[in-house]
């Protein structure tokens, strides 16, 4: 049997940094390796980032580099083997390339567990491996176990099988309800997600020590570990838990989440970046692409240049066409009429920018 290796990627964003703060803080029995995926097309904030959680880790973040022969940039590299052709939301080869790829062979063969900083407020699964040897944790939400454990666990096929298992578990205070909860077929008037969710209500720690001692009968990397702290943990964390962590913990928030504030004719807004990544990431909204060009003039024209041949980072606008002043101005008043009045108290506008951004990007923070 290999050792599990337990490993926590660092995109350079808020949620991955607090995660790898939190798993320090409160598992340090746990020997996790952190790695990061360098496409080359970051701004200098990621990279402060990184060394500022490598001092208060005390440990190295291993940098992932796909084409890490060649002499351009990852992502350049790929774009001529591509043909110049952008990545987009539905042709992403950038995530497969530069994140997925480099990921999976920095796991190899290994059985590995793999955290995750997907917040107890989004309503998002996040990135889960197709393959058998990487098995995905979740710790900041209630429900800390991937879409692919839980089905299997709550699948009607395994009933009598989890609960013999319950049974058979050492529990302070075993659960009529919880039996009956586990008995319950999934229907239509009754989904598996109810079910999770009204398991997870009763009893969280309960719900995860069953679900270890299932996995103890699969293949999943969790099944040789003899002992999984997380099992109880039964806290949920969402933004504001997750500044706090950066804040007090020295590491600080990346500057491209503060509040910038802006006026367009004589009104006051402000705005900020909502993701990190590379600078000319495709999911950027409208007012993302103004705030680069505004505060990273430079990175707005690098951005400018790729786009040629008929390829653009948005459907249906070029980048030099938002750079005219009615189309700004425009851009900055539709922001601030959705997001009216700032919140007086916060430094953050991270939470409107959010309301929008693509479920379909989470695998670029793995």
């Amino acid at each position: 049997m290999q050792k599990v290796r337990h490993v926590l990627g660092i995109s350079g964003g808020k949620d991955s940094a607090a995660l790898a703060i939190y798993m320090k803080k409160y598992y340090p029995e746990l020997d996790i390796q952190y790695y990061t995926c360098d496409t080359g097309k970051e701004l200098d904030e990621t990279y402060q980032l990184i060394e500022n959680l490598e001092v208060y880790l005390g440990k190295k973040i291993e940098q992932l580099r796909a084409a890490d022969n060649s002499h351009e940039d990852a992502f350049d590299h790929f774009l001529k083997m591509y043909g110049g052709f952008l990545p987009s939301s539905q042709s992403r080869w950038c995530t497969k390339k530069l994140k997925l790829e480099p990921f999976e062979r920095y796991v190899g063969s290994d059985p590995v567990v793999s955290y995750v900083g997907i917040r107890g407020d989004e309503n998002r699964e996040g990135y889960i491996s197709r393959k058998s040897n990487i098995q995905s944790i979740f710790p900041f939400r209630k429900n800390i176990w991937s879409e692919d454990v839980t089905s299997k666990v709550l699948n009607i096929t395994n009933i009598e099988q989890v609960m013999d298992l319950y049974c058979s578990l050492e529990l302070e205070h075993k659960s009529q309800r919880f039996e009956e909860l586990l008995m319950s077929p999934i229907e239509p008037s009754f989904t598996q997600p109810q079910k999770l969710n009204l398991l997870l209500d009763l009893n969280v720690k309960d719900f995860n020590r069953l679900v270890f001692a299932f996995l103890k009968t699969t293949n999943y990397p969790l099944a040789q570990e003899i002992y999984f702290p997380l099992v109880n943990n039964d806290e949920v964390l969402v933004r504001d838990d997750i500044f706090k962590l950066l804040e007090e913990s020295g590491v600080g928030v990346p500057a491209y989440y503060k509040n910038v504030d802006f006026e367009v004719n004589g009104r006051m807004g402000q705005y900020a970046r909502s993701r990190s990544g590379c600078y000319f990431c495709f999911f950027q909204q409208k007012i993302e692409w103004i705030w680069l060009y505004e505060q990273h003039p430079e990175r707005f024209k690098m951005a400018m240049e790729y786009e040629k041949d008929g390829y653009t980072w948005n459907d249906n606008e070029r980048l030099e066409e938002m750079l005219l002043p009615e189309r700004m101005e425009q851009i900055k008043q539709d922001f601030i009429l959705k997001a009216g009045k700032p919140k007086e108290k916060s430094m953050f506008l991270v939470d409107i920018l959010e309301e929008e951004e693509e479920v379909g990007c989470a695998a670029c923070f793995i």
